[in-house]
């Protein structure tokens, strides 16, 4: 080989091993937006993890879920400290998955965290498992809700915390700001899935039926502004448009089960919509295509549902 053609050789091999490289480092996540929705309410869009809800009280800051890595969530208190200068005193969880939890660990210490039970409960139950999409242990809620709703005063803010049923997971909690007209509606409503096939994990015993429940009780609240757990800050439109089209598409799923329709078959006829911007409807998923276990669909989890005896 030519000196000439040796070195184009190892420029390829370098070119390639950046190319390979970049390829499999992860995504940066966008930067985050701020939107003031009220005087003393903004929604945090965007950044590591899901999107967070900055209530400012008299004395304090609270927030409704935590991002999903110290870094994210210093980016967040970073942004919170441009609007005010008060502490974040409180910080309220949605669910429990780690885009929403993790960044816990860049709050202060001794920081009161709320949370419904069954979050608290899965949190748990992920560290007693090796800590996977957990917060650290001295990061666990420390104070939970039980009830269906739940009114308490922070700071001078009035909030009313409701669980109406498992829906995206067991400990689905959403914070209502009945002043300020806004709702943080956590992942069960976002704005990256088609209206028609809501993200319900089975793992976390969620439930169709409970998230059909609990949008019905959001539309049902005086409020103007939804923030979502992914994407935009939707409006009760928004939210009665996603609510008709998913419980049109339950209501196919339990006709079909009624008629004698085998799982596989209702699968095919009502296969899972794609996001926005994503494969078409009926497109084989990316697991699949690449030989593994095809991942768990909404048809999936409303069949379980509508057969379990």
């Amino acid at each position: 080989m030519s000196h000439k053609n040796a070195l184009r050789f190892a420029l390829a091999l370098v070119s390639g091993f950046v190319v390979s490289t970049l390829a499999q480092q992860p995504a940066q996540p966008p930067p985050i937006t701020m939107k003031q929705l009220k005087p003393d309410v903004w929604a945090a869009l965007g950044g590591a993890g899901g999107n967070s809800t900055i209530i400012v009280g008299k004395t304090g800051v609270i927030v409704v879920d935590a991002k999903q890595t110290e870094a994210g969530a210093k980016d967040l208190l970073a942004q919170i400290a441009k609007i005010t200068p008060k502490p974040v005193t409180t910080v309220i969880l949605t669910h429990s998955d780690g885009d929403h939890v993790n960044g816990l660990v860049a709050y202060p210490a001794g920081i009161k965290i709320i949370a419904h039970e069954n979050n608290k409960k899965e949190l748990q139950a992920a560290l007693a498992a090796g800590g996977r999409g957990a917060p650290p242990p001295d990061r666990l809620p420390t104070q939970v809700t039980t009830k269906q709703k739940e009114t308490m005063t922070i700071d001078g803010v009035k909030l009313e915390l409701y669980h109406w049923a498992p829906a995206h997971t067991s400990g689905d909690l959403m914070v209502y700001l009945p002043a300020q007209k806004v709702v943080a509606t956590g992942d069960i409503v976002v704005t990256n899935r088609a209206d028609d096939n809501p993200n319900i994990h089975q793992e976390k015993n969620g439930s169709t039926a409970g998230w059909l429940t609990n949008v019905k009780g959001m539309i049902g609240l005086n409020a103007d502004a939804y923030v979502t757990g992914h994407g935009d800050v939707l409006t009760k439109a928004d939210l009665q448009r996603k609510y008709d089209a998913t419980s049109a598409r339950r209501a196919k799923i339990a006709a079909m089960i009624k008629e004698g329709k085998p799982l596989a078959e209702i699968k095919t006829a009502l296969p899972d919509a794609p996001a926005p911007g994503a494969p078409a409807r009926g497109a084989a998923p990316a697991a699949a295509r690449q030989g593994g276990p095809p991942p768990v669909t909404y048809v999936d989890i409303a069949y379980a549902e509508l057969t379990k005896k």
